[in-house]
């Protein structure tokens, strides 16, 4: 567990790593303890775009694992960020649910049907009139992005339809891709360096997706620990391209918790 040790920043996605619904995994919240007990820094990164910062604070807060704000970060949020800085002003029809909406407009960000600029995220009140009405302002020419690109999120009820293949449906009507923002895309990390001056080779990414949380690692300069409790399997894993496998595979964070002497 030397690799550990080495590490002064972990961040960890949630579904399917930390939690399955409202179901806290096996020694996910010791293990946040033991870290912060020695001195590591944490980040809770998801990809989940379905709510906004301060609805993660309470979720994780509920769950037991003490978050501070700055420690959260969302795909929702990198996308919104990248809309302040790179896009200010411009107007934004969002395929979302109403708890981003809302933090949207807290942020600032112009929401109108008629709008610049279509973004899809984990829309779990998606209807037929907002695909209908993204496809249209596509075609008409608005720039396409997408908060992520998970096509599907594990719950503790089996695995329901997420962002990408949402965007998938807009991408196959219009015929145009999105930009994705969140895992494996890097630009979190410029976020999270600036937040904590900690360095990527000084990072550890904990996730259950290879295509989304390790490739976000193994792309960055970030290590990568794959858990087996959400979507990827250890044959999953082994059919992988030898560049793009995790640096660390555990069953559970609860096998890493007994490594470690939780």
């Amino acid at each position: 567990m030397s690799f550990l040790a080495e590490k002064e920043l972990f961040i960890f996605d949630m579904d399917g790593t930390l939690y399955l619904g409202d179901r806290v995994l096996p020694c996910a919240v010791e293990f946040i303890k033991k870290l912060r007990a020695a001195g590591k820094r944490v980040v809770f990164y998801t990809n989940n775009s379905t709510r906004g910062s301060a609805d993660y604070l309470e979720r994780l807060e509920r769950l037991g694992f003490e978050p501070s704000q700055q420690e959260i970060l969302s795909s929702g949020d990198v996308t919104a960020e990248f809309l302040l800085r790179e896009r200010r002003g411009k107007k934004v029809f969002l395929v979302g649910t109403p708890e981003l909406e809302r933090d949207y407009s807290q942020r600032g960000i112009v929401l109108d049907r008629d709008a610049d600029i279509v973004v899809s995220a984990f829309d779990t009140t998606l209807t037929y009139e907002k695909t209908a009405t993204a496809c249209k302002l596509i075609y008409r020419g608005a720039e396409f992005f997408s908060t992520h690109m998970d096509t599907c999120c594990p719950t503790d009820t089996g695995f329901v339809p997420d962002s990408g293949a949402i965007a998938a449906l807009l991408a196959a009507a219009t015929g145009k891709k999105p930009r994705f923002f969140g895992k494996p895309d890097g630009t979190a990390l410029d976020i999270i360096t600036a937040k904590t001056g900690i360095t990527r080779d000084k990072m550890c990414m904990f996730g259950d997706r290879l295509y989304t949380d390790i490739a976000f690692g193994k792309n960055n300069g970030v290590t990568a620990v794959l858990v087996l409790t959400g979507e990827a399997t250890l044959a999953d894993a082994a059919a992988c391209p030898a560049a793009s496998r995790p640096d660390y595979i555990f069953p559970t964070l609860e096998q890493v918790c007994r490594a470690m002497g939780v």
